[in-house]
C-alpha cells in the first residue's frame, strides 16, 4: 500500500490535479495548458541555440542538457495524461509529475543564469548571440512554467497527497540540488584535499544527498513500505541527522577555508588563483568556490532545518 501524506487542519480531499484522464480534454485544463507552455518554451530555447551552434563547452552543454531533458519528461507526463496510463506507469504518478516540475524549475533557473552569465555575453554581437539571448528568454518562461506548476500542484491543509507534493518532499528536491551546486564548485580537488576537516565536510554533503536522493526514489517508487522502521521515523531521524552533520559543516568549512590560522585565505586579493593573469573568462577562482560552497552550506543548512520543523506537521495514512 502506498504510503500518502496528510495536514492535520481542514477536511481531506481525494485529488490535486483537475486534469481529465485518457482524453484530449487534458490539454484544454489550466494544468494542461501549462505544461504545453512548458513543452513549447524548452523546445524553443534548445532549438534557437542548437541552430547557431552556440552551446559548446560546459556551461553550455549544462544549458542545452537542461533544456532537452525537460522538453523530453514534459513530453511523456502529456503522452501519459492523453493515455491515461497512469497506472501502468512504473512510478508513482502522486509523485513523479511534482517531483519533476520542481527539478524542471530548478535546473530551468540555474541555466537562465549560469548560461547568459558566462557563455553569452562573450560571444560576438551577430546571430549567434541573438539566438542565445532569446534562448535565455524561453528557458526563464520555462522556469516560470513549471514554478507555477509546483504552486498548483503541491499539497493543500488537509490534503491526503503523495509525500513529494509536501513541503518536506519539496525541500528534498531543494536539497539535493543544492547539493550538486555544491559539488560542482567542489569539482578542484585541491580545495579540501590533505586537511581532515575539509574532507569531513564533503563527506557530509556526500552523505546528505544520497539520503535525500533515497528518500525521493523510495516515494517515486512506492517503496517505503520496505524499510526496516516506520517511514515517519526515517523522515524524522534523516532530517535530524541531517541538521546536526551540516551544523559541523557550516562551521568547518568557513573556519578551514577562510582563516589564517588553519592556512585560508580571508580576502580574495590574497588568493592566487583568482589574479587576472590566472583567470579565464568563464572559469571560478578557488576562493569565489570557497565563499560559494560556504553560502550553499548554510542555505542547505536552513532547508534541512525547515524539514525537520515541517516533518512534525505531517500525518501518514495508508490508502
Amino acid at each position: 500500500m502506498p504510503v500518502t501524506v496528510t495536514r492535520t487542519t481542514i477536511t481531506t480531499t481525494t485529488s490535486s490535479s483537475s486534469t481529465t484522464v485518457g482524453s484530449a480534454r487534458a490539454l484544454t485544463q489550466p494544468l494542461g495548458l501549462l505544461r504545453l507552455l512548458q513543452l513549447i518554451s524548452t523546445c524553443v530555447a534548445f532549438s534557437l541555440v542548437a541552430s547557431v551552434n552556440a552551446w559548446t563547452g560546459p556551461m553550455g552543454n549544462w544549458a542545452m542538457f537542461t533544456w532537452c531533458f525537460c522538453f523530453a519528461v514534459t513530453l511523456i507526463i502529456l503522452i501519459v495524461e492523453l493515455g491515461g496510463f497512469q497506472a501502468r506507469f512504473p512510478l508513482s504518478w502522486r509523485n513523479f509529475p511534482i517531483t519533476f516540475a520542481c527539478y524542471a524549475a530548478l535546473f530551468c533557473l540555474s541555466s537562465s543564469i549560469i548560461y547568459p552569465t558566462t557563455y553569452v555575453q562573450f560571444l560576438a554581437h551577430g546571430r549567434t548571440r541573438d539566438n542565445a539571448i532569446a534562448a535565455t528568454t524561453f528557458s526563464c518562461v520555462a522556469c516560470l512554467a513549471y514554478a507555477t506548476e509546483v504552486a498548483w500542484t503541491r499539497a493543500r491543509p488537509g490534503e491526503i497527497t503523495g509525500y513529494m507534493a509536501t513541503v518536506p518532499g519539496l525541500l528534498k528536491v531543494f536539497e539535493t540540488f543544492v547539493a550538486c551546486v555544491i559539488f560542482a564548485f567542489l569539482s578542484e580537488p585541491a580545495l579540501y584535499q590533505h586537511k581532515p576537516a575539509l574532507e569531513w565536510c564533503v563527506a557530509v554533503y556526500a552523505i546528505c544527498f544520497i539520503l535525500a536522493g533515497v528518500t525521493i526514489l523510495l516515494n517515486l517508487g512506492d517503496c517505503t513500505n520496505m524499510l526496516p522502521i516506520p517511514f515517519p521515523t526515517f523522515l524524522s531521524g534523516l532530517a535530524l541527522l541531517s541538521v546536526l552533520l551540516y551544523a559541523t559543516a557550516i562551521v568547518l568549512w568557513p573556519l578551514y577555508q577562510f582563516d589564517q590560522r588553519y592556512q585560508g585565505h580571508p580576502r580574495r586579493s590574497m588568493d592566487p588563483s583568482c589574479t587576472y593573469n590566472f583567470m579565464q573568462p568563464t572559469t571560478v577562482c578557488f576562493w569565489d568556490r570557497r565563499l560559494a560552497v560556504s553560502i550553499l552550506t548554510g542555505i542547505n543548512l536552513l532547508a534541512y532545518v525547515s524539514d525537520l520543523v515541517y516533518s512534525t506537521r505531517l500525518v501518514f495514512v495508508k490508502v
